[in-house]
């Protein structure tokens, strides 16, 4: 005849996975911008002490699920929609401090957490966009006029050094004829100063 025997030392047992890697969805998120945003997040952790995972816990995996979707969605709260979207990794280690810390008594460590995306709704997406293309044609504007300043700058001071010296202007008329001729097969009116035709008279007559 077998005996039924229980432990007196030996009341229940509980296993563990001790490597687990927690995957937190938040539906929505309201920045410091009042922008709506869906967040994906990712956090790898461990247990390194089983005993404080089912002492002084209920459900481990179940409460570290809730703590991390509560400290995602109170971060971000705190970030504004440009803030999230460049500093990813800033606020992922600042998340990760806040749950390795408060998950300790628990046995748990955090040794990773990654902000895996962030989604904006597609009218934001437009405005994003709009915005985007408006400060470039702004910053191209502000390049080409800073170009037609430095142009006119230099065009003034080569107007001062012609204007020193007659020969240098019409050698500079007798250039912009070459250029053109080279690159249009055409023929090109230009006006001729009146006082150069009268020192060609001049000249014949003399003669």
């Amino acid at each position: 005849k077998k005996n039924d025997y229980d432990s007196p030392s030996l009341s229940s047992c509980a296993l563990l996975d001790t490597s687990l890697i927690l995957y937190v969805s938040l539906t929505q998120i309201l920045t410091k911008d009042a922008v709506t945003t869906q967040v994906d997040g990712v956090v790898y952790y461990r247990i390194h002490s089983a005993v404080c995972a089912v002492a002084n816990v209920n459900n481990v995996h179940s409460a570290t699920f809730l703590l991390a979707q509560t400290t995602l969605r109170n971060v971000l709260g705190t970030q504004t929609l440009a803030q999230l979207l460049a500093g990813r990794e800033e606020i992922a280690r600042s998340i990760q401090a806040i749950l390795d810390s408060a998950t300790e008594q628990w046995g748990i460590k955090v040794a990773r957490v990654e902000i895996k995306d962030v989604r904006i709704p597609v009218a934001m997406q437009r405005v994003m966009a709009a915005e985007a293309e408006a400060t470039q044609e702004a910053r191209a504007k502000a390049v080409a006029a800073e170009g037609e300043m430095n142009a006119s700058k230099a065009l003034k001071q080569a107007s001062m050094v012609l204007a020193e010296s007659p020969a240098g202007l019409q050698l500079r008329y007798l250039q912009t004829l070459t250029t053109l001729a080279a690159e249009n097969n055409s023929t090109i009116v230009f006006p001729l100063p009146i006082n150069l035709l009268g020192g060609f008279g001049q000249k014949n007559g003399g003669g």
